[in-house]
């Protein structure tokens, strides 16, 4: 987290974790942020680096000109940047832009960093491109587990798709829209076999509900709300609220789309045979091929996972449940 010109780069990385160990062994300076959603927003970085709480402030102004938080605390000016955010145009500058869109499709060029979750392997970390077979992207997380039904492609406000349509299908938009998916944030998850689609929706729910930073009414009261009527549902009842007031209350988007029925759902799709096309760019000698390659594996029982050690598609799974036959595409 750059403050100025000249002054020192802090390096933000979850408390207790592998990162944040492997950091401090290379003699840079650590900010140990708490596991937690709402730690990692730029904001709650700049609140924590100044000796605040890891919650996201008010922004009267970008917090690049400094400022003062809510409580009329003196905030120095500070820019906080993704590694990958710094780690890309390090590497244009370095191998040219011809090198950078040899990667990917000529409308979503560059390579990416994926994170792909199976029943085996949690959280691994994937360098790839737009293009990649996506049951390419599943296997180096250990594959699809024998009676794997869905793929969760997009993260929490991401599309179920069916196994039986992930033959052939490319981690694209333009391929993925096929099946009324998205790329997204670079999030990539097959269920569990025993997981129902209701079941897991409301474990993620909850966890976001738990993860609110208590700062707005939407937030803080609209969440839990939400969780509690998508829960009712999944049990075979009905809510107070529905998909359009939960799209409409202010709730994070991502959270609303995840509870709504049209926009995180089991997708049947539809496809031709037709691929998009991918770059054909030449890379400069040297330059590592457009493959996908694991970066970095994170297993749920290993320092990166959160304080609880789960993740909010696994947290209070009951052992050995099932889901009905109604929950999947017929």
């Amino acid at each position: 987290m750059p403050c100025a010109a000249g002054a020192p780069v802090t390096y933000a990385a979850h408390r207790g974790s592998g990162t944040a160990l492997r950091l401090r062994e290379a003699g840079l300076r650590v900010l140990h942020v708490p596991p937690r959603y709402v730690s990692s927003e730029e904001s709650a970085i700049i609140s924590l680096a100044q000796g605040g709480l890891a919650r996201p402030m008010t922004k009267r102004q970008p917090f690049v000109r400094g400022g003062r938080d809510s409580e009329g605390r003196r905030i120095s000016p500070a820019v906080v940047l993704n590694a990958e955010t710094v780690w890309r145009p390090a590497q244009i500058s370095r191998l040219g832009p011809a090198w950078f869109r040899s990667f990917g499709t000529p409308e979503q060029p560059g390579p990416r960093l994926v994170s792909v979750s199976t029943p085996a392997a949690r959280g691994v970390v994937v360098e790839t491109s737009a293009g990649a077979p996506l049951t390419d992207l599943l296997d180096l997380a250990g594959g699809l587990a024998a009676g794997s039904r869905v793929v969760l492609v997009g993260g929490l406000g991401g599309t179920f798709v069916a196994v039986e349509n992930l033959s052939g299908l490319l981690w694209s938009d333009a391929d993925l829209a096929r099946v009324g998916a998205r790329t997204g944030p670079g999030v990539v998850e097959a269920l569990d076999p025993r997981d129902c689609p209701l079941e897991f929706v409301d474990r993620c729910l909850t966890w976001a509900a738990g993860e609110s930073a208590g700062q707005c009414g939407p937030c803080m009261f609209g969440l839990p709300a939400l969780a509690t009527d998508w829960r009712a549902l999944a049990a075979g009842g009905t809510g107070r609220h529905t998909t359009a007031s939960a799209r409409g209350s202010g709730c994070c988007r991502g959270v609303a789309r995840a509870a709504s029925p049209t926009g995180s759902r089991v997708s049947p799709g539809r496809r031709s045979a037709s691929s998009p096309t991918t770059s054909s760019s030449t890379a400069p000698a040297g330059a590592t091929p457009p493959t996908v390659r694991t970066v970095t594996t994170t297993r749920a029982a290993a320092s990166d996972s959160s304080a609880t050690g789960t993740s909010p598609s696994t947290a209070s799974r009951a052992a050995g449940t099932g889901c009905a036959p109604s929950c999947w595409p017929g």
